[in-house]
């Protein structure tokens, strides 16, 4: 520790208080905060207390001596503290100045912060996310809504001819926009519970094939276009709600984004899982676009052609699977097209 003796009068001018005789530690232990260190007018520390071993994961013995290595200004700062482990805190650190005897002291009151900072990061991520879930839902309802205000008002409009088939296609252009936004709907729901807390899941026994036969039946009207390969027997162990969602929003992207014949395959990989693919005869999935597939979000090179822009199915898709102990990923299909797959608990035999 060097000698201090010499620097008589040292900061006088800036006003710092003169503490008097006695020791350093009864100078900054008065200061209201976690950590207190004194550190002298070389930048080395000459005095820690507990609470300041315990914020930099290091004892006094490594600590006192050393260059303090942060600047020390008078007033509030924050500082990234690098613990040993590699592991960053955030710390709030006000340092005022104190005259011992003749010597100039810094004190730096430190205080986690790290806590409230990430705190606030999520809030802000979430706050950004709602602002997108806004905006995108606001992009995509307008046009669906806007036609089918147009077909309803021409519906309604006693003055316009219409032959029954320009009527009868009116309606199912009605009914086609109407399940189009149900189903957006859907997401942004799911999406939602999803931030509002990790995904719950309920677990069943879920017969697959009679559970696949409904599905099918309730998510499109192209069912004979679907291929079906299951065998009689398997059962899994997964959320009914959660399933039924994984698989609207596989089936929904294969005729999106692909092309039919669409074909869902259900195979046991072992006594512990299953695995259910839904790939399609479409283009597939550009290669340099493959790898952020399950993001949040991002909408394919051909979104808006396809009508569906939401970015969130698949990103649900793998929220939802690893929620039930499983996963979700894509593969190329053999038949040209694009393959996405789930793995899923099986039900044990009896």
């Amino acid at each position: 520790m060097a000698d201090h003796g010499s620097r008589t009068g040292a900061g006088a001018g800036n006003g710092a208080p003169d503490a008097g005789p006695g020791d350093i530690g009864r100078v900054v232990v008065s200061a209201a905060a976690d950590g207190i260190l004194a550190v002298d007018a070389d930048g080395r520390v000459v005095f820690c207390n507990p609470a300041a071993e315990e914020l930099f994961s290091r004892p006094a013995a490594e600590l006192v001596g050393k260059e303090f290595g942060f600047p020390l200004v008078v007033g509030e700062t924050t500082i990234d503290l690098m613990l040993p482990n590699r592991n960053v805190r955030v710390v709030e650190m006000r340092v005022t100045t104190a005259l011992v005897e003749t010597d100039l002291l810094h004190v730096a009151a430190l205080r986690d912060i790290t806590g409230r900072r990430r705190a606030q990061q999520e809030l802000e991520a979430a706050l950004e996310r709602q602002n997108i879930v806004v905006a995108v839902a606001a992009h995509q309802l307008h046009n669906p809504l806007a036609t089918i205000g147009v077909l309803a008002d021409t519906l309604l409009d006693h003055r316009a001819v219409l032959s029954d088939r320009a009527r009868s296609a009116a309606v199912h252009r009605i009914a086609e926009r109407t399940a189009h936004l149900q189903a957006l709907v859907r997401k942004l729901l799911t999406a939602a519970r999803i931030d509002a807390a990790a995904p719950q899941a309920v677990a069943e026994d879920v017969p697959v094939l009679p559970f696949l036969i409904e599905r099918l039946g309730n998510v499109t009207e192209q069912i004979e276009a679907v291929r079906l390969s299951c065998a009689p027997g398997l059962v899994a162990r997964v959320d009914r709600l959660a399933f039924s969602e994984m698989l609207t929003n596989c089936l929904e992207n294969a005729f999106t984004h692909g092309r039919p014949p669409v074909r869902a395959r259900v195979v046991a990989r072992d006594h512990q899982w299953l695995e259910i693919s839904v790939s399609d005869h479409g283009d597939g999935v550009p290669e340099e676009f493959a790898p952020h597939l399950f993001e949040r979000f991002t909408r394919g090179p051909n979104a808006e052609l396809a009508g569906d822009g939401s970015g969130l199915g698949l990103w649900v898709v793998r929220c939802l699977a690893r929620a039930n102990g499983g996963d979700a990923w894509y593969e190329p299909s053999s038949a040209g097209g694009a393959c996405f797959r789930l793995r899923l608990p099986r039900a044990p035999d009896e």
